[in-house]
């Protein structure tokens, strides 16, 4: 049965119809609103809006629920990977071994990329930033790969592409750190995995074997994992929208990175860094800091602590702390900030002002801890974000052409000047 909301607006009474979605979401459907009534709703930020309907990710931030096509988050970081993960969020389903197979052989054949890349590189200042390297150069992969321009190439054509996308950001990713180090660049070695293949263009050297960690592998998987999407956030809206026009993927995943680069959206794990390093600083002492974040009248905010979506607890930062305590304990590795990070997060686990307002320790406090044991600098963590948000990219921008939304254009409410005459300049 129907069921509609009504709107009065003068002297009449328009009716809404209310969509409930499978998780019993419930929402009101406006997009006849402007057509029947002359009016649009103003909601600054998008808070409110449903921009689209998606069977990708669903989220709960009441009561810390992340699922990807179904599958809850912890069953997929503890018994699944990077490549079937990415599978499952771009074609829907979890795949069979063969499939599995097919999708991850595919990728491997394509993660070398044209040796003009290097120009790019090269020709950029060694303290670059790593994002804006990343998206300069998976936007021009579209130059490389001008089929990708023609919106209506056939599905082989396209998961060719996506495939290439996939293989060759990861080649991209490690050879801009590999540039801001000076060191030379390493090609992919197809005989590893995924995750193995990326840690070792990222630290091996040609004059040497790099023997990757199991624990540090299985840690990093489980990051992109966490990673990979979360509904319509800042950077999946906008690959969505400027997809919407028909760009192609390459442009379209580059406007993502663009939105991540913020730091409001992507860099929170490397605040939370720079936050330790002051408190470090600073003498270490992890006390006065937890006052000051108490004090309203302070500015000073601890970073990686509380979610805007997870109001209860953020599930992803019960699966990494785990793995993060493993790195650290595998590794060994003593570092005052690490461990002024481990006093931050006993205190805000016990202390009630933290466990009162739900300030939990989230996914950005831990993973910044995890990059920064195993060697990745602070400047790469929006990079290993983006690398990880990829295939959450890719099925947004997927899902949203094969349902043939149409362009993105939202509206506005003027406020500016009303009408008024042009006056001469020698009359001003």
């Amino acid at each position: 049965m129907s069921q509609f909301a009504e709107l009065k607006y003068g002297d009449k009474i328009y009716q809404l119809p209310v969509l409930v979605g499978s998780e019993n979401e419930v929402a009101l459907d406006i997009s006849k609103l402007r057509d029947d009534t002359g009016l649009i709703t103003l909601d600054i930020g998008y808070k409110n809006t449903g921009a689209t309907k998606s069977a990708i990710t669903f989220i709960d931030g009441e009561t810390g629920i992340l699922r990807y096509r179904g599958y809850p988050i912890e069953q997929l970081a503890e018994h699944s990977n990077f490549m079937e993960v990415s599978y499952l969020l771009i074609y829907g389903e979890l795949p069979t071994e063969s499939q599995l197979e097919a999708f991850t052989n595919s990728i491997t054949r394509r993660t070398l990329v044209h040796e003009n890349i290097k120009k790019f590189l090269d020709a950029y200042p060694s303290d670059v930033h790593p994002m804006g390297v990343l998206l300069a150069v998976v936007s021009s992969l579209s130059s490389f790969y001008p089929n990708s321009l023609n919106p209506n190439r056939k599905p082989e054509e396209v998961d060719r592409t996506i495939h290439r996308l996939i293989a060759k950001t990861a080649t991209i990713a490690a050879w801009t750190y590999k540039k801001s180090m000076g060191h030379p660049y390493m090609y992919p070695n197809n005989k590893l995995d995924y995750v193995s293949n990326f840690l070792n263009m990222m630290f091996g050297m040609r004059t040497e074997d790099y023997q990757t960690d199991p624990v540090v592998v299985d840690a990093l998987n489980k990051l992109l994992i966490l990673h990979a999407d979360h509904e319509q956030n800042c950077s999946a809206s906008t690959v969505r929208i400027v997809g919407s026009s028909k760009a192609n993927i390459y442009s379209a995943v580059a406007s993502g990175i663009a939105a991540l680069w913020g730091p409001l959206h992507g860099g929170a794990n490397q605040e939370v860094i720079e936050m330790l390093e002051l408190i470090k600083a600073d003498g270490g002492n992890t006390k006065k800091y937890i006052e000051k974040a108490k004090d309203k009248n302070d500015n000073f905010r601890l970073m990686g602590f509380g979610h805007r979506v997870y109001k209860n607890f953020d599930p992803r930062a019960k699966i990494i702390k785990t793995a993060c305590d493993s790195v650290l304990n595998k590794l060994g590795i003593h570092d005052e900030v690490l461990d002024i990070a481990k006093e931050l997060e006993e205190a805000a686990l016990n202390d009630p002002y933290f466990i009162e307002r739900k300030l939990y320790p989230n996914v950005d406090f831990y993973s910044g801890i995890i990059y920064r044991a195993i060697g990745i600098p602070t400047n790469m963590f929006t990079v290993m974000f983006a690398l990880g948000r990829l295939p959450g990219w890719i099925a947004q921008w997927k899902e949203m052409r094969e349902s043939n939304e149409p362009i993105g254009r939202p509206r506005q409410l003027y406020v500016g000047e009303p009408l008024r005459d042009y006056v001469s300049i020698a009359k001003r």
